[in-house]
């Protein structure tokens, strides 16, 4: 770890001394460190850090039922940025709606897998984790839902209260299960949940499963069937308003309000007196609050209360008047002396529409930027979140995405996804992107070609040939000299390619033959990238002349690699011993002229170099220095031949 120069920030550790023992934060890559440091009580710090502890943010990213969330919503978002902008808006609300939708299907479906292996698994810890994940996944479908009819259908008054009801039914689906155990019972009407479960429907507005199960009672009761047929009666004729319908919202209002009056005269005459049941089925039905608050058990959440509510006090409720409800209901249901959950708080504020104090909210208590990433993204779509930018320049949606999208970079396969949510932030996702893709660790060749190829695609030309050449560094280190040379190719890295040359011209010297000859043989223009590259090429072309036969171009190009000053110094020797085969054949392959020049760079070769004495005994040097006498030997007699050769065919 890097030193700093200012202290490290510290916080009180609960249940310890604070005047000895603190805890220190840094952000690493994605994680949290968190590192204990020892205070002096004058405040001088004593003593070194024992412990570093890595804090991950996003613990979720690791689970693989929440991964499936994470790749199915990216199809999702993809297909959201596809929609044109310039279709009218209100053509493109039922797209907006079925997305929104699609979003909360992928929800249900984790959360029911996550569900299975909770049931399913034998390790207490684990069951615990996956109810957790399901119980923050239930909110977060919850609020979504509500974020859909409020603010995406933007169900207006009439539609709105069923819409509501339609949200409270898919939540509060307990009641179901109760009636199914009920019904199956031998005598369902005398079964001890009876009455929560007709009282269960009526509270959701399910006015036919109600009567479906009040018959069963009737049944029982020959002396009170007038009392149960005026109450089955009520049930059937309660209005519900269908927008499909010509029925305009006041003809709806004045129907109501005359089977309100209806219901209200049977509580006058006192028609239910006898079954408390029954009376209290007829009260909800007029909207008494203090009945509806007997039944806290079975509404549960003060948002069923809210909607059950509406549906029998102010079934035409606008959205402009749903916060005085929302308020007041929740004071009413729940104890003053308890403080709202953070789920409470996100819901009223959705009820209040009040959008940005949602997505605040929710950043806050969700453990992880994916709901509140994808919501903004439509929410903006809609062209909901159009005046809200941020002081420092991005919008929220930006923000958000930016953020989601870092933390998908953490893990060793969701950073592919990551990559699309950058590019559809405008004005920071490329510079986020130039940054987090330098970071992704390239364990394999197949994932540096994967990295590459999405920088291609985007023109990032420096990632190319940063990424390029760590992967040539390392295959160098593993002494993979044919990938290194491709990959210093591929990143224009000049100096590094004349390395890896100089690499494989010792190899070449220390045992004879080339590696990686397919390579070699097909630089094409590649070798021109360095000198020592391209002399690699030339000098692999020679041997290939040379085995082919093709001894006087294999002449031509030898003498060239060296009087073209292409052939390093060093190799020089090397070169003039691979001459020695050509100048001993029995044609002459050199002519006068070349074996000169041969005669040239030997000279220049060897001037300055030491003679070997009869005192001494023969080293390396020595060894040299046979050869240049063998190599002064056929170029002499090579040039002898040449000069009569080409002497008879002048003649």
């Amino acid at each position: 770890m890097e030193e700093v120069d200012v202290e490290p920030t510290t916080t009180p550790i609960p249940g310890f001394d604070s005047n000895q023992k603190h805890l220190g934060f840094v952000w690493g890559p994605g994680d949290i460190l968190v590192y204990e440091t020892i205070y002096k009580a004058s405040g001088g710090s004593a003593g070194g850090c024992p412990f570093v502890h890595e804090v991950r943010k996003d613990e979720d990213i690791y689970s693989p039922i929440l991964r499936k969330l994470f790749n199915e919503s990216h199809h999702i978002f993809v297909g959201l940025q596809r929609i044109r902008e310039d279709l009218p808006s209100k053509n493109k609300k039922p797209q907006f709606v079925s997305i929104s939708k699609n979003y909360r299907s992928v929800i249900r479906a984790c959360m029911e897998e996550l569900q299975q292996v909770a049931v399913s698994t034998q390790d207490a810890a684990l069951a615990t984790q996956y109810g957790n994940q399901v119980s923050i996944l239930l909110a977060v479908e919850l609020i979504w839902n509500l974020c859909e009819v409020l603010f995406i259908d933007a169900a207006p008054a009439g539609s709105l209260v069923l819409h509501l009801l339609d949200w409270v039914r898919l939540h509060k689906a307990d009641v179901d299960e109760k009636a199914r155990e009920v019904l199956a019972s031998e005598s369902p009407a005398e079964h001890q949940a009876y009455w929560d479960v007709v009282i269960s429907y009526v509270l959701q507005g399910r006015m036919d499963e109600a009567r479906q199960v009040l018959v069963k009672q009737a049944a029982l009761q020959p002396a009170a069937r007038v009392m149960f047929k005026l109450l089955d009666n009520l049930l059937m004729k309660m209005p519900i308003f269908n927008p499909g319908e010509t029925q305009t919202l006041t003809e709806f209002d004045v129907k109501w309000r005359h089977w309100r009056e209806e219901v209200d005269h049977c509580l006058q005459d006192q028609s239910f007196a006898s079954n408390r049941h029954l009376e209290d089925i007829c009260k909800i039905l007029v909207g008494d609050e203090d009945v509806l608050l007997e039944y806290k058990e079975l509404l549960s959440t003060w948002y069923h209360f809210l909607v059950t509510r509406l549906l029998f006090s102010h079934p035409t409720v606008k959205p402009t008047e749903l916060h005085y409800y929302a308020q007041s209901s929740m004071h009413m249901f729940l104890d003053t002396r308890s403080v709202p959950e953070p789920l409470d708080s996100i819901l009223l504020a959705a009820f209040e529409f009040d959008i940005h104090q949602v997505i605040k909210d929710c950043s806050i208590a969700l453990n992880n930027w994916w709901f509140v990433g994808h919501l903004t993204d439509l929410l903006d779509h809609c062209k909901l979140l159009q005046s809200h930018n941020l002081h420092f320049g991005s919008n929220l949606r930006e923000f958000l995405l930016l953020e989601y999208a870092s933390g998908l970079f953490t893990h060793h396969s969701l950073w592919q996804l990551a990559v699309d949510y950058f590019d559809h932030c405008p004005e920071f996702g490329r510079v986020y992107l130039e940054l987090q893709i330098e970071r992704v660790p390239l364990d394999t060749e197949r994932k540096a070609l994967k990295v590459i190829r999405i920088c291609e695609q985007r023109q990032m030309t420096e990632q190319v040939r940063s990424i390029c050449k760590i992967m040539a560094k390392k295959a160098l280190r593993n002494n993979r000299l044919g990938s290194a040379l491709s990959w210093s190719i591929r990143a224009k890295d000049a100096a590094f390619a004349t390395l890896i040359s100089e690499r494989f011209l010792q190899d070449y010297c220390a045992k004879g033959t080339f590696s990686d000859l397919d390579l070699i043989d097909n630089l094409g223009p590649a070798m021109l990238l360095s000198d020592r590259l391209t002399f690699l090429g030339k000098y692999r072309e020679f041997h290939r002349l040379y085995g082919e036969k093709r001894f006087s171009d294999a002449a031509k190009l030898l003498l060239s690699l060296m009087t073209a000053k292409i052939a390093p110094h060093s190799f020089w020797m090397t070169l003039l011993t691979d001459a020695l085969p050509l100048l001993e054949q029995k044609e002459v392959i050199f002519s006068a002229d070349q074996t000169h020049e041969l005669m040239f760079c030997l000279e220049e070769l060897t001037s300055g170099k030491s003679v070997p004495t009869p005192d001494r005994p023969m080293q390396d040097e020595d060894i040299e220095t046979t050869k240049i006498e063998l190599l002064r030997l056929a170029l002499a007699r090579n040039l002898a031949m040449a000069i009569v050769k080409e002497g008879t065919v002048e003649v």
